[in-house]
């Protein structure tokens, strides 16, 4: 057994981490402000985990969060591109300075490894898929600076200071427990509680724009093989999670209507400002250092997750 620190832990990622760590038998600690994340998240192993409401930015919460954990999975953020466009300060307070007092924290606790939620926003829209850890970065956004920031923090924590660090790239997450009903939600959320109420999605651009899109399933098998990579292969490394597959939001649009029953055409909006227009993933070196193999592929992944929002909204029928 070893104790387990997630920050962001009530969030759509942290809680399904915390969940998975309680089942193995492992000792979680879960640190949340609940700006984004949900208590009831958490409910089913609340009485199973030790759980401390502060905020990032609070150096003295983070660095007592730290002490007696073995590892950290930081995956605390202030989400969306959108959103870091509109309010740019305060997603980079919680994104740089809060990553900054989680490396601080886990340095002076004596945390053996903090795993890093990176972001395939990094990228940008340069040329030639797919992406490479390889490729030089070109954010778009503020949150995509931001993002990259923290784990270029985390190589200089680990060369400067010998904390082992493992960066994960996210590309597009979806799954059970993703908030579907906020301007900032994830494109799949939206989607489907949209759709379960009868209103046609916006769709931003032609849609033939493609998302390598990532079950919650496969995030939580790669934080967990990240913990205990042997570390000449892993610490200090950044490593994309996917599924190495690309899928245009039209294509998704039409899976998901057929799974809900929906008839209705989307509605096409301007690009959004910020927006990575493609991505794709290479995962052969989170393959070899990690022993990373995408568990949920792309259309169980929607079947699953259709599921979970029909019975977790289940007042909320398609008309």
């Amino acid at each position: 057994m070893a104790n387990y620190l997630i920050t962001g832990g009530a969030g759509f990622i942290g809680s399904h981490l915390a969940h998975a760590l309680v089942e193995r038998g492992d000792s979680v600690r879960v640190l949340d402000n609940f700006e984004t994340g949900l208590e009831k998240n958490l409910a089913p192993i609340r009485d199973r985990i030790d759980l401390r409401r502060a905020d990032l930015i609070d150096a003295a919460a983070v660095l007592s969060a730290c002490e007696g954990m073995d590892y950290v999975l930081h995956q605390g953020a202030l989400p969306s591109v959108p959103r870091s466009v509109k309010q740019p300060r305060p997603s980079h307070e919680t994104n740089i300075d809060g990553t900054f007092n989680v490396l601080e924290g886990a340095r002076q606790a004596g945390v053996k490894r903090v795993v890093y939620a990176a972001s395939s926003s990094a990228y940008g829209n340069q040329p030639g898929f797919p992406r490479v850890e390889t490729m030089a970065p070109q954010p778009l956004s503020p949150y995509a600076v931001q993002k990259l920031t923290g784990e270029l923090y985390m190589q200089a924590y680990w060369r400067v200071y010998g904390l082992e660090t493992v960066c994960l790239r996210y590309f597009n997450i979806f799954g059970a427990r993703q908030v579907p009903d906020s301007p900032y939600s994830g494109v799949m959320a939206r989607f489907i509680l949209m759709m379960m109420r009868g209103e046609r999605p916006t769709i931003f651009g032609d849609g033939e724009q493609g998302r390598d899109f990532t079950h919650i399933e496969n995030v939580v098998s790669a934080n967990l093989l990240a913990v205990h990579a042997t570390a000449t292969l892993a610490a200090g490394r950044v490593f994309n999670i996917a599924c190495g597959q690309r899928h245009t939001l039209n294509e998704t649009f039409g899976l998901l209507a057929t799974l809900l029953g929906f008839e209705h055409p989307p509605i096409y909006g301007p690009e959004r400002e910020g927006d990575v227009r493609d991505s794709l993933a290479d995962i052969s070196a989170a393959s070899q250092a990690l022993g990373y193999v995408p568990q949920v592929g792309f259309e169980e992944g929607l079947r699953r997750t259709v599921r979970w929002y029909r019975d977790e909204f289940a007042g909320q029928k398609e008309e």
